[in-house]
């Protein structure tokens, strides 16, 4: 497929959705573009973290909604303590269990797939002995303040945009966002160059902690309760956003901007579903088949580049 058949395959797509969202009810409305802005947010702070983890080279995790349920419940939890222990004691989670995954990877070749499928039914039984299977509600309710609405627009979406605009310097304008580029890229020659390939997977893995535990923070707060269950679906929607945004599954080449537009596009294909009256297994359907075509078309495009 060439260049010029690829954009117009893009523009095609692009102009069906817009025609598809102008014939829904009620889409063109404020409120549903806040709700919109909303789920895209926490959403695309999770798939922000697996940008890094992508690029990075480590393909993807599948234990995202678990991460994130653990830490809300982690956060929650830690109410008692005032709301600034609470957020730091929840970015510290974050930063554990994604670094010590990276450490696995990066320091004995861990396959990521399936230590994050080990790592999800690690969290689930931990996470169910520690409350007895019961939901954890917070002692206090200091973290009601991250549901709150600067200038009419949820916190959460200018946290998820501020965070993207860090993410791309760090990508973009550090030495050590250079290394994981080349790292995902190859890395038996970034060994070769001297570079520090484990340490840099493993920042790769700890950046991508943080900013999953950012989501959970606000994932957490809009529920007010937390449960194992509560991450839902956001595994796959986060997946899907990375790959949306035509980020390279197989390492190397991606950018955090990219992830943004994907994030956009994602939850607002998933919004239609809804008000057209779409079941949730359709949705899932429908998404499970976008990231297969993604990936398909980021695949032909990278072996095009390749000739």
């Amino acid at each position: 497929m060439s260049r010029t058949a690829t954009r117009i395959a893009w523009i095609a797509a692009i102009a069906v959705l817009v025609a598809v969202c102008a014939t829904t009810p009620q889409f063109f409305t404020i409120n549903n573009a806040k709700a919109i802005l909303a789920s895209a947010s926490i959403v695309g702070l999770a798939a922000l973290g697996a940008t890094f983890i992508m690029i990075v080279g480590s393909i993807v995790s599948l234990a995202t909604a678990q991460i994130m349920s653990v830490i809300a419940m982690v956060f929650l939890a830690a109410q008692g303590l005032g709301l600034v222990p609470a957020i730091l004691l929840a970015l510290l989670a974050g930063a554990v269990i994604l670094g010590i995954q990276g450490a696995l990877v990066g320091f004995w070749s861990a396959n990521p797939v399936v230590m994050s499928i080990a790592v999800a039914f690690a969290l689930t039984g931990i996470a169910t002995m520690a409350t007895g299977g019961t939901t954890v509600y917070p002692p206090a309710n200091d973290f009601a303040v991250l549901n709150s609405l600067p200038f009419g627009i949820p916190l959460s979406v200018i946290v998820f945009l501020a965070a993207a605009v860090v993410a791309e310097l760090v990508l973009r304008r550090t030495v050590r966002g250079q290394q994981i580029y080349l790292v995902g890229e190859n890395r038996a020659a970034a060994r070769a160059a001297g570079l520090p390939v484990p340490s840099s997977i493993v920042y790769g893995w700890v950046a991508g902690g943080l900013l999953v535990a950012v989501g959970a923070l606000f994932l957490a707060s809009f529920n007010a309760t937390a449960t194992i269950n509560l991450g839902g679906t956001v595994t796959i929607d986060a997946i899907a956003a990375v790959l949306a945004g035509g980020n390279a599954i197989s390492g190397g080449r991606g950018s955090a901007h990219r992830t943004v537009g994907g994030t956009l596009a994602i939850a607002i294909i998933a919004d239609v579903l809804l008000l057209r009256g779409f079941s949730t297994g359709a949705q899932l359907l429908v998404k499970g088949l976008l990231v297969l075509g993604f990936v398909i078309a980021v695949h032909v495009q990278s072996n095009r580049g390749s000739r």
